[in-house]
């Protein structure tokens, strides 16, 4: 799951060669983890395009300086945490209600991945409420360590390792049964 291209347009556009001052490349390298983390924590795929588009369009505005890749990286990580959960909540999402039921979009319309033990795990992580859901996320499918999520969620070590317990233990009800039976 984490070759999780942005899928929207199938790949890199022409028009990306136009960005100036390496955003280009910044897009390039890490278009993966924020598309991951964007259609992982929003209700649907269009939210998570916008998310996506609007972590690279702050990054490129804002042309911050960085100490090295590590910190360009957990830059972006928390932008796109802060993106998607800032469209996940924002007025619009919590007071319009679909007319139909075929209108609500649990799951990016369009959005599979490679196998269906992959999409079954997919939406078992997404069903997890989002403190637990962030950090199996990151630990898993970006390789950040605890003290590395820690870190970038602001939170104790020890509050990471509680989330990531916790996190398993959901994910193992959700999946035993189905495809993941033992």
């Amino acid at each position: 799951m984490g070759s999780a291209a942005h899928p929207a347009d199938g790949g890199h556009r022409d028009s990306d060669a136009l960005l100036p001052g390496g955003t280009h490349e910044v897009v390039q390298r890490y278009e993966s983890l924020v598309y991951g983390i964007a259609v992982t924590h929003t209700e649907c795929r269009g939210d998570a395009d916008d998310a996506y588009q609007e972590v690279f369009l702050t990054y490129h505005r804002r042309q911050v300086e960085f100490n090295g890749e590590q910190h360009r990286k957990a830059w972006l990580i928390t932008t796109a945490l802060n993106c998607a959960r800032r469209i996940r909540l924002s007025s619009w999402r919590t007071r319009v209600v679909p007319l139909t039921p075929e209108h609500v979009d649990a799951e990016p319309d369009g959005f599979t991945l490679a196998t269906d033990e992959q999409n079954v795990l997919f939406r078992a992580i997404r069903a997890l409420p989002e403190t637990l859901r962030s950090v199996v996320y990151l630990f898993y499918f970006e390789d950040l360590s605890v003290a590395r999520i820690a870190e970038l969620l602001g939170v104790e070590q020890g509050a990471v390792r509680v989330r990531l317990s916790r996190g398993r233990a959901r994910l193992r009800d959700q999946l035993l049964g189905g495809l993941f039976d033992e």
